[in-house]
């Protein structure tokens, strides 16, 4: 079993920025996929951004492109997520997930990543 922890999330206004961060407490990202999804009442959990069998390319939901950035942190073992240009419709509970074995096709697919965290809410206000 693997633990996965975010932290970051909060309550912030329309165009401003918040910081989640990802870890594993005893694990290692590197070689692993990792991603952010959300999920808002109502709504399928939707597919933020990821990194391939890091340090392996970066992948971003249409939603996301050019506001979100995922970055990692190989000495912290910690996997980012940068949110500028907040809107009130990225108010969601932000999961990160994990995967040793994903592929690429994949990686979009919440049903397909193995681990999860308990989610962390962000909230958008104007």
């Amino acid at each position: 079993q693997v633990q996965i922890v975010e932290s970051g999330g909060g309550k912030v206004q329309t165009g401003e920025s918040l910081r989640l961060s990802c870890v594993a407490p005893g694990r290692t990202f590197r070689g692993a996929s990792v991603g952010w999804f959300r999920q808002s009442p109502g709504k399928e959990r939707e597919f933020v951004a990821a990194v391939f069998r890091i340090p392996g390319r970066t992948y971003y939901g249409d939603s996301v492109k050019g506001r979100f950035t995922i970055s990692t942190n190989d000495a912290k073992n910690t996997v980012f997520l940068q949110m500028t240009s907040l809107k009130s419709e990225d108010t969601a509970v932000y999961y990160c997930a994990y995967d040793q074995r994903l592929i690429l096709s994949s990686l979009g697919q919440p049903t397909q990543w193995d681990y999860w965290g308990q989610g962390t809410q962000v909230t958008v206000s104007s």
